[in-house]
């Protein structure tokens, strides 16, 4: 048994069940002992002399016990507030989605704006929506609804007249007014064009923010998330800077879950700011909350065609086009910022969907290492849709992390009928080289992006390990089987990895004595079952420090 150094009794003893470690020198155990929210000992029956009266014992009843989860990359403050507003993240009709914006705006006569958001781009021919359709469900109000991945925006016809936008206006150098054919816009907004209407939204008030964060944060743990990293603190287009939210959660006691807060880069501006991130940086570091990362967008979404590729995207015939995607920050630029950060011991956290945006983040973490020599600063670039072989070894020789988005890796909608045609064949085995990055030794750690996709990390692990999402029709061909991850590295991914990419390293992600008892409980041993199966496991259990944060319904 491996066990602290002193007998005293445990305050929790969670036995009977198989134990995943993630730890490579004892990957397996049948009985966990807590005491002072570590863990104290791991092992087998020989733990249960650690067991005394006062001793809360959990019998797993041959259930999962695992490292709690830690999402790399995900927005909880604006998923929590989408879940109080107009919330059309449960389906992807477009009948249903006018309904439900009637019936918020039916219910909610003294709200000044509608909105909130999470509709997905292939409910749409194109991935855009029509004015006329919001204007027929609310002709008076002014409607903003962000979709699933907010990289675009769904607006009326009062939302467009109130921001002074027609026919006339420019599109913003960072994004695309969709227009008709006689220049008026369709209603349909794309990247830097969602702040044109963004801006003028009223910003929700404090207490508001706070519940919205409290809100995500219990749909987090009920998924088994015990840390997290915030992808944006700050404020861009229309989402609401969380640092405030979360320094009140953390003065209030509320704030249960370890967090890592990626500090937004405005990329409008230039090395001017970096003096405010590193005062950002001294403000939003205490307690369970610690702002140490910087978060750089460098492309957009595939989607679109705003990620940034190193050849043009398809017309709809198949030839090339004349458009690249953007990068938001030119290369030399970025290389010159990343080396600075790099310097102030900043993690720069990269959006990197493109194979152009890919290389180009790689070329800046380079440039760092090579002004700076290897510091402990473990650069990550989320996102990676498009990677060029030539790349993938170079994570592991930069010592640059992958955060890997399991769930969007296989064939849906969305891939199928808006991405695909646009790449090309030889672009589109290029996606989301999971395998590939494991195999060549890089640092993989795991993100939902919530509120894009679900946080469920469950789902996300059937996708990495089978490559086909768990509700795919039968005869779903697997996409991409060359890149599918076993489940022992799926999980290490969502728990050890994304504890190294968030500096926890040495505080969680495994259960190993000495590290926090960040525990989940799941109602099944997913690695004894079919791998066809995974997806419909569910967490039982969450505990952060040893304290249950979350109990299922019927535990």
């Amino acid at each position: 048994m491996s066990r602290s150094r002193t007998a005293d009794h445990a305050d929790l003893v969670l036995t009977g069940g198989p134990v995943h470690t993630v730890d490579p020198a004892r990957s397996r155990a049948t009985a966990v002992a807590v005491r002072d929210g570590r863990i104290a000992a791991v092992g087998h029956a020989e733990v249960h002399d650690l067991i005394g009266p006062g001793t809360e014992v959990v019998d797993l009843a041959g259930r999962l016990l695992l490292p709690g989860f830690q999402d790399a990359h995900v927005h909880p403050l604006g998923a929590g507030l989408e879940l109080g507003q107009c919330h059309l993240a449960d389906t992807t009709d477009p009948a249903e989605y006018l309904r439900l914006i009637r019936a918020y705006a039916d219910g909610h006569p003294e709200t000044e704006w509608i909105t909130g958001g999470g509709w997905s781009l292939e409910a749409f021919p194109g991935g855009a929506p029509t004015v006329d359709a919001l204007d027929a469900v609310v002709p008076d109000r002014p409607v903003f609804l962000p979709n699933r991945d907010h990289h675009g925006a769904w607006v009326n016809s009062e939302a467009l007249r109130r921001a002074g936008i027609d026919a006339r206006t420019p599109d913003p150098v960072d994004g695309r007014i969709e227009r008709h054919p006689d220049g008026t816009p369709t209603g349909m907004l794309q990247e830097g064009a969602v702040h044109l209407v963004g801006r003028l939204v009223p910003a929700p008030t404090a207490e508001e923010r706070l519940a919205g964060l409290l809100r995500a944060q219990a749909v987090l743990h009920a998924h088994g998330v015990t840390a997290w990293q915030d992808a944006i603190v700050g404020t861009y287009a229309n989402m609401t800077d969380p640092g405030p939210s979360y320094l009140t959660a953390i003065d209030r006691g509320l704030l249960t879950a370890r967090v890592v807060g990626a500090l937004w880069w405005d990329r409008e501006r230039g090395a001017e700011q970096i003096p405010e991130l590193v005062a950002r940086r001294a403000e939003l570091s205490r307690g369970r909350l610690r702002a140490s990362s910087v978060k750089i967008m460098q492309d957009g979404i595939a989607e679109n065609h705003t990620a940034a590729m190193l050849d043009p995207y398809l017309t709809g015939c198949g030839c090339p086009s004349d458009n690249s995607g953007i990068s938001f920050v030119p290369p030399d630029a970025l290389r010159t910022y990343v080396t600075a950060l790099d310097a102030l011991d900043f993690q720069v956290h990269f959006h990197a969907l493109g194979d152009r945006a890919v290389r180009e983040a790689l070329d800046a973490v380079a440039a760092a290492r090579d002004a700076n020599g290897f510091r402990d600063t473990r650069h990550h670039l989320a996102h990676l849709q498009v990677v060029q072989p030539r790349d993938v070894p170079r994570f592991a020789a930069l010592g640059a992390g992958a955060n890997l988005q399991m769930l969007w890796a296989a064939h849906e909608p969305q891939m199928d009928e808006l991405t695909l045609p646009f790449l090309g064949a030889e672009r589109g085995e290029r996606q989301y080289p999971f395998g590939d990055l494991l195999r060549a030794g890089a640092v993989c750690g795991a993100g939902s992006d919530w509120p894009v996709s679900s946080p469920d990390p469950l789902q996300a692990l059937h996708v990495a390990v089978n490559r086909v999402t768990p509700d795919a029709p039968e005869g779903t061909p697997v996409f991409l089987p060359g890149q599918r991850l076993d489940l022992g590295s799926a999980v290490a991914a969502y728990t050890a990895g994304s504890a190294y990419l968030n500096h926890l390293d040495d505080v969680s992600g495994s259960i190993t004595v000495g590290r926090a008892a960040d525990l989940v409980v799941l109602d099944r041993d997913v690695f004894a079952g079919p791998a066809e199966e995974i997806g419909e496991a569910r967490v039982l259990l969450t505990y952060v420090d040893g304290r249950r944060v979350h109990t299922a319904p019927d535990t």
